[in-house]
């Protein structure tokens, strides 16, 4: 009996020493780990492990494509609504994806919400090839990109991070594309705080929502996960005045990975100063290699003797802010013309000719940009030109309601699709258990029309000048400045211009650019910012609301 036990004990050692071998190759490939914690707000480094060391990033590349989405939709390339015929090479991504078909057209915004939200593989080609026209030609676009925004270890091969040789990324430098999401477009980023999305073809579930409703502060950003990568994560959470963000590369599973993040954002929060300055981080320049994808320069050569305002389109109603924006725009062209008059008059030196390049494009000009209106001179004896540039800028449309802050706890959601090189999106719904924050609340807007009058300035014919003199009058389209925001009504003006100055104060980086105004009414005086657009009105009132002071969008 003593002699059978034995046996069996060796061949128990002997299968466990096999199994051993087995699973060892296994466990010597997992993903190596690395992590960074940063201050949001300063950019301060507060934690870091092998945060520069080059790895897979999986699904953390999406963070890119968004951000040329973006950052494309801003330069006039292409629109929110603009209908993209999806390629085999979209249509044949492996999951997780969308379920885009060869020839079918989708519009980008869906595409945004299901590369972001779902993390669809389908979704982030069809938005690189809609952007560049090929996946090759994108990625040299990423590169580019990610160049210009510091981060210099990170190579790109894809819009969507599926395993590819040489496509590599750091813990540092997808910590500095979060951060670049944020401060770069504040009014797209709720989109990654979203649990659940309309991407047209379906309804779809965000694979950050276990993280989303568990951890208390936490608004975004990406998932990540393939095998060669491990599961991956950038996250940013807000608690009182400290905003963290934090990377994880190479976690062994989706609830470890978590756990990981929130220790992380646990020591960065611990470690963080209350109060510490905001350094905004320099947004990307406009590359040569995209400059010829912008709206282009349209030159008029001619002696120029009459400049009328074109006609408005039929059914633009009115607003005080278009008044206003004429008003500024004729008394400076006035201003210019009266200056130069009199220095043609007086016989100064000319400035040699000015060369505009198309929008976004280099201009060889020793004058800093001119605003809408100006009026540079040029060489004598040549002939007139006038220079419209006009670069078409869309709004973030917002369609889906915020999320409540208590939701009934739902059950699993188990789709079809096996786990393949994509991010994971097998997990339940939780209940919202954190207060929205203000800067990443859904921002509802409605699609409104332009305002696309032309502006063209034109000089008075100098007295009896001796020589001519050339004058280029740039103009650009209102660029949709007829909202802003009504702070309410006051007893008197004075009380009026004083809230005003307090908010301008308070709320430098969202209204630095608005006009403040104080309008007479029947039941007092109202107090308000004009001259901005319908993103930048709801992004300052949303900022007010949060500070508990009374705010109201207002528009044409």
């Amino acid at each position: 009996m003593a002699r059978t036990v034995t046996t069996l004990w060796s061949w128990v050692r002997y299968g466990l020493f096999a199994l051993s071998l087995i699973f060892a190759p296994i466990a010597a490939k997992a993903a190596p780990y690395a992590a960074l914690v940063m201050d949001m707000r300063s950019g301060e480094i507060l934690y870091s492990k092998n945060a520069d060391t080059r790895l897979h990033p999986a699904s953390l590349t999406k963070m890119m494509t968004l951000y040329i989405a973006f950052q494309a939709i801003e330069r006039g390339e292409l629109s929110l609504d603009k209908m993209v015929t999806v390629s085999k090479n979209a249509a044949g991504q492996p999951p997780s994806r969308l379920g885009l078909k060869p020839g079918q057209k989708i519009a980008v915004r869906y595409l945004i919400r299901a590369a972001a939200v779902k993390s669809a593989n389908d979704a982030a080609a069809a938005l690189g090839d809609a952007i560049s026209g090929d996946e090759a030609s994108f990625a040299a676009r990423m590169n580019r990109t990610a160049k210009a925004l510091g981060m210099k270890n990170t190579t790109f091969r894809n819009a969507n991070g599926l395993t590819r040789a040489g496509h590599l990324s750091t813990a540092r430098d997808m910590t500095l594309l979060g951060r670049h999401l944020f401060y770069d477009f504040p009014q797209y980023y709720n989109i990654f705080s979203r649990k659940t999305a309309d991407a047209g073809l379906a309804k779809v579930y965000n694979t950050n929502r276990r993280f989303l409703s568990a951890y208390e502060g936490a608004d975004g950003i990406k998932t990540g996960y393939t095998v060669a990568a491990g599961f991956n994560l950038t996250a940013s959470a807000k608690r009182g005045e400290k905003r963290i963000i934090a990377t994880v590369f190479g976690g062994t599973s989706t609830a470890q990975r978590n756990a990981k993040m929130a220790e992380l954002l646990d020591m960065g929060f611990s470690r963080a100063p209350k109060k510490a300055p905001v350094n905004r981080p320099a947004e990307a320049p406009m590359l040569l290699a995209e400059a010829s994808a912008a709206p282009q320069t349209v030159r008029v050569s001619g002696l120029v003797k009459t400049s009328p305002f074109p006609m408005p389109r039929p059914a633009v109603p009115s607003h005080d802010a278009d008044a206003i924006a004429l008003a500024l725009a004729a008394a400076q062209a006035d201003t210019q013309a009266q200056k130069l008059a009199q220095a043609v008059a007086e016989d100064v030196t000319v400035t040699p000719p000015v060369v505009l390049a198309s929008a976004g494009g280099l201009a060889q000009s020793p004058f800093p940009m001119a605003r809408p209106g100006s009026i540079v001179a040029a060489a004598p004896d040549e002939p007139a030109t006038i220079v419209v540039a006009e670069v078409p800028k869309d709004t973030f449309e917002q369609t889906t309601p915020p999320q409540p802050e208590t939701l009934t706890l739902a059950s699993a959601v188990i789709e079809d699709e096996m786990l393949s090189e994509g991010d994971a999106d097998l997990e339940p719904e939780f209940a919202q258990i954190t207060t929205a924050q203000p800067e990443t609340l859904a921002l509802t807007t409605q699609a409104t029309q332009r305002n696309d009058k032309v502006i063209l300035a034109s000089l008075s014919p100098a007295p009896a000048p001796q020589r001519k003199g050339t004058v280029v009058a740039r103009a650009s389209s209102s660029g949709g400045r007829g909202f802003g925001v009504s702070l309410g009504l006051y007893n008197s003006n004075f009380a009026a211009e004083r809230a005003l100055l307090t908010i301008a104060l308070m709320e430098t980086d969202s209204l630095g650019e608005a006009l403040r105004k104080v309008a007479k009414r029947k039941a007092g005086f109202e107090a308000t910012f004009v001259g901005m657009s319908r993103d930048m009105a709801d992004l300052a009132c949303a900022r007010l609301s949060a500070r508990s002071k009374k705010c109201e969008v207002i528009g044409p």
